[in-house]
């Protein structure tokens, strides 16, 4: 390559990597049914308060008493942080049982998008955007 083409050759390639996080980006409607949402009840076990997305796990027991792990994707720290759900929100409630509204994932795996969490000790935290009232996160 010519020394003349090198710098916008080097810029433009800097551009595209620099794109790839966005095209790994995913919309709800490609992973989780807006029509199944429901609640789950489970202990608290874990969360990654990351961006783009946070995500938290639970231990569910099922009917049976068979447990298995759940795995929830949140919206961004930055937007649970303006709806005033803070990281300390999961540290207190590690080991917890907590309530989560949530989308399940359409691939029938134990995924979901979460809604809000019912903390023990009565508070609704939001984090998620409301699919089943129209809601978007801003």
């Amino acid at each position: 390559m010519t020394p003349r083409y090198r710098g916008p050759a080097t810029c433009f390639f800097g551009v595209l990597l620099l794109a790839l996080p966005a095209f790994a980006h995913h919309s709800f409607t490609a992973e989780f049914d807006g029509s199944k949402c429901t609640d789950i009840t489970g202990t608290l076990t874990g969360y990654d308060w990351e961006n783009p997305h946070a995500y938290f796990n639970l231990d569910v027991k099922d009917d049976s008493g068979t447990v298995s792990s759940w795995t929830f994707e949140a919206v961004s720290v930055a937007w649970m942080k303006r709806s005033g759900t803070q990281r300390r929100d999961f540290i207190d409630n590690i080991g917890k049982i907590v309530k989560v509204r949530a989308c399940l994932a359409k691939n029938g795996t134990k995924r979901a998008a979460a809604e809000t969490i019912k903390t023990p000790d009565g508070r609704t935290l939001r984090v998620g955007t409301d699919y089943e009232h129209g809601e978007t996160a801003n």
